[in-house]
């Protein structure tokens, strides 16, 4: 790769795209509510939403200098994510809450280049993570599942047009900002039913000694106000 070409990847990255026209915007709101409200939907793009809280356990784990052994997808859309290190203290417990707020943040952080006109960066940038999971992945459905997501983000960056991509990207963040705020209420509901016991609110609890409760009231937090403040930027409001 020559200079020239080399610089302008780097603009093309980094530059900024017009942001698409409202009806884009709302369009792309109602297609990712339709695939998170529903039931039977759910069942199935709750998978995207996995990829994104286990990875979101992965990433934290490594920045907190944990060992990342690997992560596990499985077709009930729940998932295991293992790493070794101290079993307590505070990189144990970032990584344990790290999974519920993966992706509401991380529709937060689209949000914000989506609000920049950054939507080149943004799926190059999630390409490039679900390229860096595969590598993690230990088990044939998981990497499956990363495998057909990271190619959908790959052709949609290399091939699409522009008004594709932004309408793409709109709908990704969108759904990660609903998709995110789904999950702590079933955890909710399980909870209420005696289940779930090991889940990450009961694993937080055990490591901080706090009662589950609290922990499951910071997954509600994050994901409504991510889903609120990514929501006005998406809008431009």
């Amino acid at each position: 790769m020559d200079t020239s070409t080399a610089s302008s990847l780097w603009d093309e990255l980094t530059g900024t795209q017009p942001d698409p026209d409202l009806w884009v915007v709302i369009a792309t709101l109602a297609a990712a509510a339709a695939v998170v409200v529903p039931h039977n939907l759910w069942r199935i793009s709750r998978n995207a939403i996995t990829i994104a809280h286990e990875g979101g356990h992965g990433l934290v784990a490594l920045l907190t200098g944990r060992q990342l052994t690997g992560i596990r997808l499985h077709s009930d859309t729940s998932g295991l994510t293992v790493s070794r290190g101290k079993p307590h203290g505070i990189g144990m417990i970032l990584t344990a809450a790290a999974g519920y707020t993966a992706p509401p943040l991380l529709g937060l952080g689209g949000a914000a280049l989506l609000g920049g006109g950054r939507i080149t960066l943004l799926l190059w940038a999630a390409t490039a993570l679900l390229l860096v999971m595969l590598v993690m992945i230990r088990n044939a459905y998981g990497v499956l599942t990363v495998f057909l997501t990271g190619g959908a983000f790959l052709l949609v960056s290399w091939l699409a047009g522009p008004q594709v991509q932004a309408a793409f990207a709109y709908a990704v963040v969108w759904f990660l900002l609903l998709g995110g705020v789904r999950p702590a209420f079933e955890l909710q509901a399980k909870r209420s039913r005696g289940g779930a016991g090991d889940s990450d609110a009961d694993q937080l609890s055990r490591l901080t000694h706090l009662p589950a409760a609290i922990w499951l009231f910071l997954f509600h937090v994050v994901s409504l106000c991510s889903l609120i403040g990514g929501g006005r930027w998406l809008l431009d409001l």
